[in-house]
């Protein structure tokens, strides 16, 4: 079964994301906004997200599920959808003269 480790929003983040539009598509996510916590096996999103409900740990909108071969999914409203981290793009060299 496949193993999720669980990415927590910062409460700092969470008005920001219940108040952004929806958007379609993959979600670009920052790590700095994020916190690590536990593991969870489950067979798939859907499946982690129902055992965690009405416990204490569970996942609110704005969290995510990393899979173990590096997949993302967010929780959003309308439930789970792709997800991949933020990669800034380097910054180019300053050409020689």
């Amino acid at each position: 079964m496949p193993l999720y480790r669980i990415h927590r929003l910062r409460e700092s983040r969470r008005q920001q994301f219940r108040w952004a539009p929806h958007t379609s598509g993959a979600s670009i996510v920052k790590a700095h906004d994020y916190e690590e916590s536990a593991t969870i096996e489950a067979a798939t999103p859907y499946a982690a997200w129902l055992s965690l409900r009405g416990e204490e740990s569970a996942l609110h909108p704005g969290d995510i599920l990393a899979a173990e071969n590096g997949d993302l999914c967010i929780y959003k409203y309308v439930g789970f959808e792709e997800a991949k981290w933020f990669v800034p793009e380097p910054v180019p060299e300053p050409a020689v003269r």
